[in-house]
């Protein structure tokens, strides 16, 4: 419990002292840059990564920064090609994690990995990462490892 909580201030404290760059870009045309993405994964053979989140939530920017600084960066980095998706306060871009099998009912952040082709091969059901703040780093990296691991197995 205590691990955690340093884990969340630890990534936390940057967001504070940076002015809390925004994660998720709230002018986007998401659609357009999906399309863009896939483009350039497809050439990189590697999967896309959507994370569909929003600046208000503390859970996503725990995950932003988790992808930035903490141990799954690198794997991250490695393993996937990442897209932030803004859904506001849950009008905006709803309808295209609709499209790719997200529940955001289910809460936010919440992910879906696409193949290279852009066929979807996994997206979050059940709020897996709704509670980033509470994961920790080692769960965090974890999911992201196994993740990563079914995509190696396509």
């Amino acid at each position: 419990m205590k691990r955690r909580l340093l884990f969340t201030l630890a990534l936390a404290a940057p967001l504070a002292a940076a002015g809390a760059e925004a994660p998720y870009d709230e002018h986007a045309d998401a659609r357009a840059q999906v399309a863009a993405l896939q483009k350039e994964a497809g050439a990189a053979r590697l999967p896309v990564l959507l994370v569909f989140g929003a600046n208000w939530c503390g859970d996503c920017k725990v995950l932003d920064m988790a992808f930035k600084q903490g141990a799954a960066a690198p794997l991250i980095a490695q393993h996937f090609k990442v897209l932030k998706i803004n859904v506001g306060r849950f009008d905006r871009n709803v309808d295209l994690a609709e499209h790719y099998g997200v529940p955001l009912k289910k809460g936010i952040p919440a992910v879906a990995i696409l193949s290279p082709e852009g066929k979807v091969v996994y997206t979050t059901k059940a709020g897996e990462l709704a509670d980033a703040r509470n994961m920790g780093e080692r769960a965090i990296y974890d999911f992201f490892a196994r993740a990563a691991a079914g995509q190696n197995g396509r």
